[in-house]
């Protein structure tokens, strides 16, 4: 992913509004526009302009199934965000704590 891709993926996840749709379609992939806007305090415009950029950042796909039109989530951006940029920071996290049981446990036997 370039960082450009990266700048796209996280504008679209800055904003509340587009995380919630996304945490809907975690919930429920699948899902129609009239469903997605259910219980929403947004117009259905702005739902579809929402869905919009997280199309644009390839978070969210979409297929016709007859007169509907589904929406689904696509976790690879973000998973492929958590790999560049959180999951680095977590290694040597995770080594000084694998250590530190080492430690405890080979004191733990003296």
């Amino acid at each position: 992913m370039s960082g450009m891709n990266d700048d796209i993926v996280f504008r679209a996840l800055a904003d509340a509004n587009r995380r919630q749709l996304l945490d809907r379609l975690h919930e429920k992939n699948g899902q129609t526009l009239g469903e997605l806007c259910r219980g929403l305090a947004m117009t259905r415009q702005a739902v579809t302009k929402h869905l919009s950029i997280l199309e644009s950042a390839n978070l969210v796909s979409w297929k016709r199934l007859g007169r509907e039109k589904l929406h689904f989530i696509n976790p690879v951006p973000i998973h492929e965000i958590a790999e560049r940029w959180m999951n680095k920071f977590e290694q040597p996290r995770l080594r000084a704590l694998s250590q530190l049981k080492k430690n405890l446990e080979r004191n733990d036997h003296d």
